[in-house]
């Protein structure tokens, strides 16, 4: 019998969550410097990306696309950073950060570049609910 998807508490801490794909939980980093959805393949016991199934990689690369397609289109950035790093969430999960010439950790990775800034209630929900409907989720 296989375990149930469980998301990380660490990534459940630091993020709230936007919508489900096909595959992923999109999550979205609480932290109002940088726009940065998080994509975790709603599998249980992944740590790489050559754990997922052939068919799964391609929908988790996919699911990549869309999301930065979706910050590119709601927030115009300079560029967009991708990333599965698991150093330390070693739970299968993938950054998807807009970058912006002149932001908080530019040109540097945002990785341990300051203070967190949590989104105000107002901006997270209106953020969100651009996410939703960018992304096209149900």
């Amino acid at each position: 019998m296989t375990a149930p998807f469980t998301l990380d508490p660490r990534l459940a801490s630091d993020t709230v969550p936007v919508c489900d794909l096909p595959l992923c939980r999109v999550l979205l980093m609480n932290d109002a410097r940088f726009p940065w959805l998080i994509l975790v393949p709603a599998r249980p016991d992944l740590y790489e990306i050559t754990d997922l199934a052939p068919n799964d990689r391609l929908i988790l690369w996919d699911e990549v696309t869309r999301a930065s397609n979706c910050l590119r289109d709601a927030f115009a950035p300079t560029k967009i950073n991708i990333g599965a790093l698991g150093n330390i969430v070693r739970q299968l999960h993938v950054h998807v950060v807009a970058r912006f010439d002149g932001d908080a950790a530019w040109p540097g990775p945002v990785w341990g570049a300051g203070m967190a800034e949590p989104y105000d209630d107002g901006t997270l929900d209106t953020i969100r609910q651009r996410m939703v409907t960018v992304l096209g989720a149900d």
